[in-house]
Parts: structure tokens; sequence; C-alpha cells
């Protein structure tokens, strides 16, 4: 069963079934285990138990949901009925249409009502910050960070958890300005359901009340990153994944918490303090900076007797989160048609950073009876895409519609960018949006969460042939060189260094080219830093073309023109994707600690043949 009542049993269930590895030399969390997890992970390798943490008496435990297999063995026993229950959000008369099929929610509707009651596992002990094991990922990060946390908070104007939110917030728990013990880091960025509350309790002058939970059964972690329908809490979700109610300890006057998590920080975050927080290693691949955010004043830190302190991993994906993003997909993704008409589905792209780059499937239904020349109802299933939730902060949109080629796969990168630049028209279906809000932790904007979008929006028969070699008649302009083909259609070019923002070198570049120019026969041309690594593995192309520009200064076009406002452009689409000056610092990892775990699992190590 994975009806799991604590981590501890899920831990247990893995290392039965072969799915967790232990550790039992010790490790330092300051950087080692972070390395044995990346490492691990990119082996596909098993769960991870560190039985002896450096400074700590807690165990840590990561890699859980590693591989998509193991997050499956996860929820074995619920995750279809949890699926159908998502499902439902978007078309509730599939119930009354195919009764039988959902025979099995009744008992997932009754695990998704929390349990309310007095006392829990995790009051088992009071602990401080200081106690808990202090990780630390990468070399610039600015203290040790909670990596797995649900941080839990009500509407201060309508309490309960059917108003409730859970999500994964990212914790700093010293290091800075923040006072050991009493005061620790809450980041969260924009369109998150946390802001909703902190909103309403600085409207009414008041602190507001948040309990950040960590461990617990596996369920409540991925609850805590789902987008999940409007309507539907988190804790909900957390009862139907696990198979059995979430039991939320109550107390007169005070937030309720998880009461079989491992931990819980209980506190209340001031309306008025903000302290500096970061810098951090974040999923893009590079830190997010340091910034001024929430602080959380702590007044209680309590631990279960066996507690186990669960960990992840963030940096340039793949990495575990990767695994995260396909189960949410999963579950969610099938929903999507019913929440947004005329959407076949979406994908986030996770070797682009996940937000800077959204693929999509729509229908062209506005004039079935008329060939399909230009993009129409596409553009507006595009601006709803941009309105909902989470989606809203995809930097780049990219649209097909389905009707011109059944069997198109989202998933299939290479095959979506290929029917897309076989028809695009780069003098009409571009679509920026200027001056807007951009994802917290994306640098290439012009300031923290503000920068641009491009939507890109395709339909009709093919219009071009992609060249996949180099033409022999090629002419780069001065100070540019070494192309190379990314993907059919796609050429990469090294370029200068760029040393100051805005230094001309991709006006110069398109400038120099006429429309007769062999490079137009490349619909898409990258600017960047070293090309024979753009072009070296699909998601370094990914990676580079889409984190290191913002479309909006970093896009311009071989005979470009403004037509009633509407720029677009004859040759080739030609994005600036150079690192740029006030981009955030790239992720490396620490020679020191790179040699003592290679040595770890080296022949006759402790650690050998896990990575």
């Amino acid at each position: 069963m994975s009806a799991y009542r604590s981590l501890r049993e899920c831990v247990a269930d893995l290392e039965r079934h072969g799915h967790l590895a232990r550790i039992d030399v010790e490790i330092d969390p300051n950087l080692e285990a972070a390395e044995i997890q990346r490492r691990v992970y990119e082996a596909g390798g098993p769960a991870l138990l560190f039985t002896r943490v450096k400074g700590s008496a807690f165990p840590m435990v990561s890699n859980l949901f590693g591989t998509a297999a193991r997050t499956r063995f996860l929820f074995r026993d619920t995750l279809e009925r949890v699926k159908q229950l998502v499902a439902l959000r978007g078309d509730p008369g599939a119930v009354m249409r195919r009764p039988w099929r959902y025979a099995g929610l009744v008992r997932a509707g009754w695990h998704a009502r929390p349990k309310f009651v007095r006392s829990g596992p995790v009051m088992a002990r009071e602990i401080r910050i200081s106690d808990l094991p202090q990780q630390v990922s990468w070399p610039l990060d600015g203290g040790p960070f909670i990596t797995l946390p649900q941080v839990y908070s009500e509407d201060p104007e309508r309490p309960g958890w059917m108003k409730s939110n859970l999500g994964m917030y990212r914790v700093q728990l010293g290091g800075g300005r923040y006072a050991q013990d009493r005061q620790i880091g809450l980041h969260y960025q924009i369109h998150r359901g946390i802001g909703v509350h902190h909103a309403a309790a600085i409207r009414r002058g008041e602190p507001l009340r948040v309990n950040i939970f960590v461990g617990g059964p596996p369920a409540m972690t991925l609850a805590a990153v789902m987008p999940l329908p409007e309507g539907l809490p988190e804790l909900a979700f957390a009862g139907a994944l696990a198979g059995r109610r979430v039991r939320m300890v109550q107390r007169p006057g005070e937030l309720p918490f998880a009461g079989e998590a491992d931990f819980v920080i209980c506190g209340t975050v001031d309306p008025e303090l903000r302290l500096p927080e970061g810098p951090f290693g974040d999923h893009l691949g590079y830190y997010s900076l340091v910034h001024d955010f929430p602080v959380l004043r702590v007044e209680r830190v309590y631990a279960r007797e066996d507690a186990i302190w669960p960990f992840t991993v963030v940096g340039r994906p793949p990495q575990e989160d990767t695994q995260f993003g396909a189960i949410i997909h999963e579950i969610t993704g099938p929903a999507i048609p019913a929440v947004i008409p005329g959407v076949h589905g979406v994908h986030a792209v996770d070797a682009a950073g996940v937000h800077p780059l959204l693929l999509a499937l729509g229908s062209e239904r506005y004039t079935p009876y008329a060939p399909r020349e230009r993009p129409a109802e596409l553009l507006t299933q595009a601006s709803a895409i941009l309105g909902q939730g989470q989606m809203s902060l995809a930097k780049v949109l990219v649209i097909a519609a389905a009707d011109d080629a059944p069997g198109l796969d989202l998933h299939d990168v290479p095959g979506f960018f290929g029917h897309v630049l076989e028809r695009v028209d780069w003098g009409r279906d571009l679509h920026f949006h200027t001056e807007t809000t951009i994802d917290t932790l994306d640098y290439s904007g012009s300031g923290l969460n503000v920068g641009s979008k491009v939507v890109i929006a395709a339909v009709g028969p093919k219009r071009r042939a992609l060249p996949v070699e180099l033409p022999p008649d090629l002419r780069l302009p001065s100070g540019f060189s070494a192309p190379r083909v990314c993907l059919p259609g796609v050429l990469a070019v090294a370029s200068p260094a760029c040393a100051e923002a805005g230094d001309g070198a991709l006006q110069r570049f398109c400038a120099a080219l006429g429309v007769d120019d062999a490079i137009n026969r490349f619909p898409l041309v990258v600017l960047v830093d070293d090309s024979e690594f753009a072009a070296r593995t699909l998601n370094n192309f990914l990676w580079v073309t889409f984190t290191r520009m913002n479309p909006a200064v970093d896009i311009e076009g071989v005979a470009a023109r403004t037509v009633h406002k509407h720029w677009g452009c004859e040759g080739s689409l030609v994005v600036d994707a150079r690192r740029k000056p006030h981009h955030a610092p790239q992720l490396i990892e620490d020679p020191a600690v790179t040699r003592r775990v290679l040595e770890l699992a080296a022949p006759g190590g402790p650690l050998h043949g896990l990575y």
C-alpha cells in the first residue's frame, strides 16, 4: 500500500523494494549532499538516505521523486483516481455519462477532506532552526535553505482550510541579516496563492500567520507544487493522492499544521518587514540574486522523534524537479481542454527553464469553411493561456494548429519547432507583450519581475523547406563566426561578447544582411557566445536561447519593418542569446567539493556504483 502515514514509512517501503540506497558515511549538508544528489539523479539512481549528517542529529533523504517510475510507485494505489478527480473539475457531467468509470471516486472524495486532531507525532519535541540540517546546494548560496517546504496559509478574511493555500516557496534558514533561530526568509514569486493571503493581512494591518511543514507523506510535497484548478485546495488533493485524510492539528486561535509532518515551523509574516534574501541557485541554471523579501518571525519549531529531513537540489534542468513537471502534466494535462476551450494541450519545456518556453496546440474553428491562411482563434487561445495561473509566466509561447498536422506531439520539441518554422510568417505571426511581468527568477528582463513576452502563432500549409546543412554561399557580417546548425532551420552564430546592454551587435548583424543573403534560408538565427556549445545538444540550444533573451529587446530580423504598429521581418528572425552584464551568474560546482564527491564514488569508496 502507498497510503503512507509518514515519510519514514515511505523510506522503508522504497528500501524494501530496492528503490533506496543508504549512505552511512558522514556527509556535509554544505554542498556535499547536493552534489551527490545531482550526480545520482543524472545517473538515474535510487533515492538516497544520508544517515550521518554533519552538524545535525537528523538524517536526510533526497531523490524520492528522481525517476518517473519511482514517482508513480509512490502513488501507485491512488494516481489514477486522482487524475479522474482533477479531470472532473473541467467536466463534471462525465460522472453522469459514465458512472461506472468513476465508482472509486467516492472514497477519494472522502480522503480529500482533512481530519482535524488535537495533536500529532510532529509535536514530539521542540527544537531550534539551527538544529535542522543546514543544507546548501551551490557555492554562492546566501545560506542554508529548505528546498522541499510546504508553506501553509489561510485567507485572513475567510479563514478555514477550504480557502487555504499550500505552496512550495523558498525558505532561507539563516545567513544574511536574519536573526539566527528567530527569523527566516520567505521568498514567494508573483502569481502565487500566498500573495493573496499576504495582501489581505497587509490591508488589515496584521501579521500573516504561516506554518511551514517539511516531510510527512510524499503526497503533501507533491500537493505543494501542483497548479490546481480554482476551488480545489491543496490539502484536498494531498488527501486524495495519499489515500488517507490529511491529519491537521488544530488548536484554539492558531493556524492548523500537518500533524504527520517530520518538522513544522510556526510563525508570522510581519506586514512591513523585509530583509535581503538569497542568492540561491535556481532552476533556470543561474543564481537568483539578493532582493528584499518577507520575513517569518519564528515562534516554534516541532520535530517527530523519528524525523527525516527531505531535500532536493534545483539547478539547470534536468534535475529532480523535472519529475515534478512530468507528473503535474500527467495529472492536470487532460483537464486543459475543458479549462481553455479549443486548446488541445500545453507543454512547459523543462530544458528551457520551464517558464521561458511554453508550447501549445490549439484549434482554428472560426471559419471551418475557409482555408486556414492566418492565425485567428489561436491568438484568442494564446491570450487565454497567458491568463491562466502559472502559465501566465510564460515568456515565449509558441502555438500551432492541431488541424494542420494530426498527431503533432508537443513533447517532440524538434518536431514541433520544425512544424512551426515551416509555416511561420515573421511579418505577421509575432505578437509582443512589452513592459509586462515575467518570472521572478528570470534575469533576462530589465528588472525583478519586469520584462516582455512574445507569442508565435503559425497555421496553414508549409511555406518553406528547412535546411539541415550550411549553404556554401553563407555570408556572415564582420565579427560573427562559427555558424552551427542546431535544428532543421535553426542556426547558431558565435558573436562578440556583450560588454554592455544595448551594445548594438544584434542590430549591426541584421543591418549587414539583405533578403537575398543565404542565411535567410534559416528562418531562425540565434546569436550566442559559444555556437559549438549551443548546437551540441537540444537541451543546450533550448537553455541558451530561452533563458538569455528578453523578447522585446533581444529579437530583431533581416529586413525588419513596422506596419500599423505591428513589428515583423521579411528575412530571418534573429535572437540575441548572448550573456548580458545584467544577467545572473551561472551555476558552477565547487572544485574541492567535486574532488571529495568523486573520491567517495571511486572503486572501493562508500558510494561506488551510485554515480
